[in-house]
């Protein structure tokens, strides 16, 4: 009887290392038909899940109270499952090398308790060859187990969109592969029960890590090239936002906007991609052009609100400015690697005193990885610009008299900074307000 078998009949489980964003929904997923083993080394997170709350918002409270998932913060637990999902973080260092600390870290506790017979697969975005070469010696000294022998690797790169309630697990084709037949068969045979979609076999390990990380580096350089139209027409006196809905009555144009670009995914992956083609002696040019342009949007929003507010008879030395939204993307708590802050920070060099609000964002997330105390949305008030910086839903439910309510009632010009182009611009035409947005 195949692992697969066994699994789908509960004689064997499987276990999900890391339960975030992207590991939770997973685990979610392949309770409602196998015994899982969820484990996270963060005790308050396990705490969270079993009474029934979902720190990511991913699954949901509801249905985090309803899964069998067997919550756990106990490593040992882990010789109980078979079959092994890492998703963990793979971010950068602050000279954009990749941080494998996490995945490196996961397959020692891992490699301690692996047992004979046992398959992983790995989640996480690499660069290629990573899996391969660096997990698996891991495992390898860790269990005392030989690769290939004793257990077998796979890997499946994570598809999951945070916060996009449409792209799910269930409607995204799943890439798989392994390090031989026999074990794509059983991964292939694994994720359908919940990839609905369907999957692809991948040829080898490293063609599916290759084929995650330039996904996302495809996005990167996509939005680099909006974001620097975006710069180019603001000198010319246009719309950048009217000239893409113009030119994308063309059927081939693609719909891509100018915006910040963070998050552990598009903002992060290419760097994976470049790193490893410096080690074979290649320095990407296109690549790393997109990278730059992207990195730099929040001090370029900074510098562009400073000049707005010049031109507005605003002094610019202690100036309150009302930042809206500090997660990396709408309708999703995550704070993590978000550009919202190089806007902060940029401000601050000014004298500028930014005020920050975010209801949907993890509060003690942004306060441990920035320092940043986020304030009521109530506290938003008496402002001398607004920055609208996320377009989270109640965020686009906001009208000019919502907006007005939270600028000094001096007779100024209300600088309106509206990243995202949520906003109608006609609603804010006239000599009352200036709205710019990229």
């Amino acid at each position: 009887m195949s692992l697969y078998e066994k699994l789908k009949n509960r004689e064997e489980a499987l276990s999900l290392v890391g339960l975030g964003y992207v590991g939770m929904p997973i685990a979610h997923a392949f309770a409602k038909s196998m015994r899982v083993i969820g484990f996270d080394n963060s005790e308050k997170k396990i705490a969270l899940y079993r009474s029934g709350v979902d720190p990511t918002n991913e699954v949901g409270n509801e249905e985090i109270k309803k899964t069998s998932i067997e919550f756990t913060s106990d490593p040992s637990r882990l010789s109980e499952a078979k079959f092994h999902i890492v998703a963990v973080p793979t971010p950068v260092n602050d000279d954009h090398t990749p941080d494998l600390t996490p995945v490196e870290s996961a397959s020692r506790t891992l490699g301690q308790h692996l047992t004979k017979g046992s398959i992983v697969v790995y989640e996480s975005t690499v660069y290629p060859g990573v899996t391969e070469d660096i997990c698996v010696p891991i495992l390898e000294r860790e269990s005392g187990l030989k690769c290939g022998v004793d257990f077998k690797v796979g890997y499946s790169p994570e598809r999951i969109n945070p916060g996009d309630k449409v792209h799910r697990l269930a409607t995204i084709t799943k890439i798989v592969s392994g390090m031989d037949d026999e074990t794509l068969d059983e991964v292939a045979h694994v994720y359908e029960t919940v990839a609905l979609a369907g999957v692809y076999r991948a040829s080898s390990i490293k063609v599916a890590e290759a084929a995650k990380v330039i996904e996302n580096s495809q996005r990167d350089i996509n939005i680099a090239f909006m974001n620097e139209l975006s710069m180019i027409f603001h000198r010319m006196d246009i719309d950048t936002m009217e000239v893409l809905n113009a030119a994308g009555t063309k059927w081939n144009f693609l719909p891509f906007r100018p915006g910040l670009v963070g998050g552990h995914c598009i903002g992060v992956d290419p760097y994976y991609l470049t790193y490893k083609a410096e080690e074979l002696g290649y320095h990407s040019q296109i690549i790393l052009s997109g990278r730059r342009i992207n990195d730099d949007m929040g001090k370029y929003i900074a510098e562009s609100l400073v000049k707005r507010l010049i031109a507005a008879d605003i002094p610019v030395k202690q100036a309150r400015v009302g930042i809206l939204g500090f997660t990396f993307k709408e309708n999703c708590p995550d704070t993590r690697n978000t550009k919202v802050i190089d806007i902060i920070r940029e401000l601050q060099e000014y004298g500028i005193t930014p005020v920050v609000s975010d209801d949907t964002a993890d509060a003690d997330e942004a306060e441990r990885l920035y320092g940043l105390q986020l304030k009521p949305f109530k506290e938003i008030r008496e402002m001398d610009a607004v920055i609208v910086a996320v377009a989270h839903d109640y965020l686009k439910a906001m009208d000019r008299t919502a907006l007005e309510s939270l600028y000094r009632q001096s007779g100024r010009v209300k600088v309106l900074f509206d990243i995202k182009g949520i906003y109608d611009r006609s609603a804010f035409a006239g000599p009352d307000f200036d709205h710019w947005r990229l």
